[in-house]
């Protein structure tokens, strides 16, 4: 995934909080009417454009601030765009001084972002996430993984547990039982102990993450459990992506 251009989306949300300003009407013209009041420095059409890109980045640098517009339409109708040239303005003291409050907040461990875990994951979750279903979310991740790895095997008669065992067994490939290889079948015991992890690894998502998931479906998870959840997905997800596909000889 690209990282985030901190310049460019900086230079972005000025951008947009500037042509959004209100700024009074200029009467020096030779027509010889006052006119008293303020505009908008640009269009609606154009304003509309620069708030779509300042969307944009809010999901990336402030991603709660659309869980947290508790307002109506008529009222933000009535605000124009002041609620997003607030968010906006936000954003760029993210921007410009995370480095400084990470240094000055003693926090400078490394962060995870989601949107680099492997993308069936991220594709699965992404829209539920940006919404605040995190549980939702790992579970549309988990859906994703397992479709995608029944597309690699060309399978759709087994699925989670029962696939990902079969699929990592250390055993040879039989009749319309494929295998997913980590590596090449040396018959050394490297070989042996990388296939017997990726399938206790998967056994151990699904037991201890997709199905308690069954059971709770009225219950929100934290946002930082989910990510981390996300994270044991995406390694899971990598090992399947990377794996050779062998089928019966």
């Amino acid at each position: 995934m690209t990282i985030l251009d901190t310049d460019w989306a900086v230079a972005s949300l000025k951008e947009f909080i500037h042509a959004t300003e209100q700024v009074g009407y200029n009467n020096r013209g030779n027509t010889g009417v006052v006119v008293v009041g303020t505009h908008q420095r640009v269009s609606d059409t154009k304003a509309a454009e620069l708030a779509y890109v300042a969307e944009q980045i809010l999901d990336r640098v402030l991603p709660e601030w659309r869980r947290v517009d508790n307002k109506t339409s008529e009222e933000r109708q009535k605000a124009r765009w002041k609620y997003l040239r607030d968010w906006a303005g936000r954003g760029i003291a993210a921007l410009e001084r995370e480095v400084e409050l990470q240094e000055k907040l003693g926090d400078t461990a490394p962060r995870v972002s989601a949107g680099d875990f492997h993308s069936w994951v991220w594709g699965g979750a992404s829209s539920l996430w940006r919404s605040g279903h995190f549980r939702e979310a790992v579970e549309g991740a988990i859906r994703k993984l397992n479709a995608e790895t029944q597309n690699k095997l060309g399978r759709r008669d087994v699925s989670e547990t029962d696939l990902f065992n079969q699929a990592f067994s250390e055993q040879p490939a039989v009749a319309n039982s494929p295998r997913l290889h980590r590596m090449p079948d040396d018959g050394s015991k490297t070989f042996k102990s990388v296939q017997r992890g990726a399938r206790m690894f998967a056994e151990g998502v699904f037991a201890g993450i997709r199905n308690p998931l069954a059971h709770e479906a009225d219950q929100e998870m934290p946002e930082q459990e989910a990510l981390e959840y996300l994270a044991a997905l995406s390694v899971l997800a990598r090992w399947v992506d990377e794996s050779t596909r062998e089928v019966a000889s």
